[in-house]
């Protein structure tokens, strides 16, 4: 339950108290500012309260956006301002000082810019004799705006939403209520509601094709009760039976398998538009909506796989490709992102040349097709399911995102290069838990410590690429079943060791993580390949599949402010240089069926480890939700 504490006697007339009830708040109306103290010491410690002054006049959704939002400890809109349990005791110094005067009181922090004047906090002014008069403040500035400042100026951060069209004000007079009324009655709050359901940035697909009517679904499940969790849940449930229907292997089945794809994608974007909508962020519903795209993704690729091997194709190597591809793509964005999220002094002309293109409307669409991004991808996936084969499909796929590769990472080099920026500690530390080290690298950076810090910056993603050429190409091009992909393991291991032996914090070290995942990943992809023995590449998949989650789970703490997962879960799966090593010596000591055998086995064990630790951690973890923002209003 929250409680929303009313300053200053009801005006007559107002809907305010109906419409704090209706977001859900306990309403208590103070007449006196010396209430107010004891009024927010009886509410609950564990509960959110918010302070309305009781003249404020706006849109229900300004208050929703300010007064219900999840994420935030701490939030504020003119007029009104809340904290949750976690800023409670800010919230309570800041009204002692306000109140009982134990300091100067501080001017509110600027608000979000406003087309209308009436959205900003007006000077108390008196009304005329017989007319409704309103109870002026102490200093002229409404209590909660007051509040809001003194918040700020103590160091708790206070989110103020974009409130763009919406209207939010403490008119001080019956003529600029009559205004403020007027303002609120000219904007279509709903229209407004339903725009800013939207993310700001998509792709092409999903902003022209998708989100003109999925926002009208999540609006649907909103006035139904149904949360985005079970949305989400039902878009992995479509896609697990389109991945069923594509491994029939039959016309219908592809058609039908394209189809339901599609409709799962809907199912996608209208959940995180349900949470926008309705503010239903969540930590649970966040690890689900980042974890459910990949496994939805992936279980397609293995029902085209399935599909195709009961009409005598084999293309589980391309199956097996496409996800490595998409996955290691995947880690580029998250390891550039990670090492420059609070970079120092970006003066990369690279990155204003970005900007410059995003000034012409045309470019801006044609960059985000290029990357295709995942409504484009599986718009393409779906299309080509219904009217191709499972061989063309992963073929134009693996293409596709190639290229797309191609491209960002070559921007991504360009910005790193010419970039004059300091990398922080927290970077640095993202990137060595996203370089995934088990214990043999761990242990053998300590001991290489000295040597690595003598080494020049460069040298640092270049070992990781000589390690990872080292024993990739010996899976390729020595036979199957020698020893020389253990020798190459074992320099991978020694090289990767030397190369996260030093903090990350060179200009390319976010390069990295992308290449131990490509090892990794590619070492099982063709020491399976070439083992040409039934069910090692199946196997190999399950394997691939299981250590790239561990790998979006990390990332996912991370963004979630949370860190890597324990160090005892990298110690039980070995760590990328313990996992290529064991898959080496199994396929030179085993080989044939023994080898698909262990992949199974090995696949099946780090399954269960890694989803017991990561179900057990976001179930019961405190961490905040990950969620992109929605359109401004």
């Amino acid at each position: 339950m929250s409680t929303a504490i009313l300053t200053g006697p009801p005006v007559p007339g107002s809907p305010l108290e109906g419409e704090l009830r209706a977001l859900g708040f306990g309403v208590r109306v103070v007449t006196e500012p010396s209430q107010t103290p004891s009024a927010l010491a009886s509410v609950p410690a564990g509960e959110r309260v918010a302070l309305v002054d009781s003249r404020f006049v706006g849109h229900t959704h300004s208050l929703r956006l300010a007064l219900t939002d999840p994420r935030f400890p701490a939030a504020a809109v003119p007029g009104a301002v809340t904290a949750q349990p976690e800023a409670r005791p800010a919230l309570a110094h800041a009204l002692d000082t306000a109140v009982r005067g134990a300091a100067p009181a501080v001017p509110g922090a600027p608000l979000a810019p406003a087309a209308h004047p009436l959205r900003q906090p007006m000077p108390a002014e008196g009304g005329a004799p017989g007319t409704e008069v309103l109870p002026p403040t102490d200093t002229g500035d409404p209590l909660p705006d007051r509040l809001a400042g003194l918040l700020d100026a103590d160091g708790t951060a206070v989110h103020r939403p974009d409130l763009g069209s919406l209207v939010a004000a403490v008119p001080a007079s019956p003529q600029q209520r009559n205004e403020a009324r007027q303002s609120v009655e000219a904007v279509d709050e709903e229209a407004v509601r339903l725009r800013s359901a939207v993310k700001a940035r998509d792709g092409f697909f999903t902003t022209h094709f998708i989100s003109p009517y999925s926002r009208y679904i999540a609006r649907w499940c909103a006035r139904r009760g149904l949360t985005p969790n079970q949305v989400t849940t039902a878009s992995l449930l479509t896609a697990l039976i389109a991945a069923a229907c594509a491994a029939t292997g039959t016309r219908p089945g592809y058609v039908a398998a394209g189809v339901l794809l599609l409709a799962s994608f809907v199912l996608d974007c209208t959940d995180g538009q349900l949470a926008r909508y309705s503010l239903q962020y969540s930590t649970l519903g966040a690890w689900l909506d980042a974890t459910f795209d990949r496994a939805k993704e992936y279980a397609y690729y293995a029902g085209l796989a399935l599909g195709a091997a009961r009409g005598g194709d084999d293309v589980w190597a391309l199956a097996l490709g496409a996800m490595v591809l998409q996955t290691c793509r995947h880690v580029i964005d998250f390891s550039f992102n990670e090492a420059n999220h609070d970079a120092a002094a970006n003066t990369s002309p690279t990155a204003a040349l970005s900007g410059k293109l995003d000034s012409v409307g045309w470019t801006v669409w044609l960059r985000r097709m290029i990357v295709l991004p995942i409504g484009e991808r599986w718009a393409m996936i779906a299309v080509l399911t219904a009217c191709t084969t499972p061989r063309v499909t992963f073929v134009v796929l693996l293409i596709g995102c190639g290229l797309a590769a191609c491209y960002t990472t070559a921007g991504r080099l360009l910005r790193s290069v010419t970039r004059r920026a300091t990398r922080t500690d927290r970077a640095a530390q993202a990137l060595a838990d996203l370089a995934d080290s088990g214990p043999l690298a761990r242990g053998l950076a300590r001991v290489l410590r000295p040597l690595g810090r003598a080494l020049p910056r460069v040298a640092v993603p270049l070992l990781a690429l000589l390690g990872a050429a080292a024993v990739t190409a010996s899976a390729a091009f020595t036979s199957y079943g020698s020893a020389w992909p253990v020798l190459g393991a074992a320099v991978y291991t020694l090289f990767s060791a030397l190369a996260v032996s030093r903090p990350l914090k060179g200009a390319l070290d976010w390069l990295v993580p992308p290449f131990l995942r490509a090892a990794e990943y590619g070492t099982i992809l063709l020491l399976a390949a070439r083992g040409d023995t039934h069910g090692a590449l199946p196997a190999a998949f399950g394997l691939v599949a299981a250590v790239a989650y561990h790998h979006y789970d990390t990332v996912y703490r991370i963004r979630g402010g949370t860190g890597a997962p324990p160090r005892w879960l990298t110690q039980a799966i070995a760590g990328h240089e313990g996992r290529t090593l064991l898959v080496a010596l199994l396929a030179a000591v085993l080989g044939g069926s023994g080898f698909a055998t262990a992949l199974t086995a090995l696949a099946v064990l780090v399954a269960l480890v890694v989803l017991f630790e990561s179900i057990r951690f976001w179930v019961s973890a405190g961490a905040p939700a990950v969620h992109d923002e929605g359109e401004p209003a």
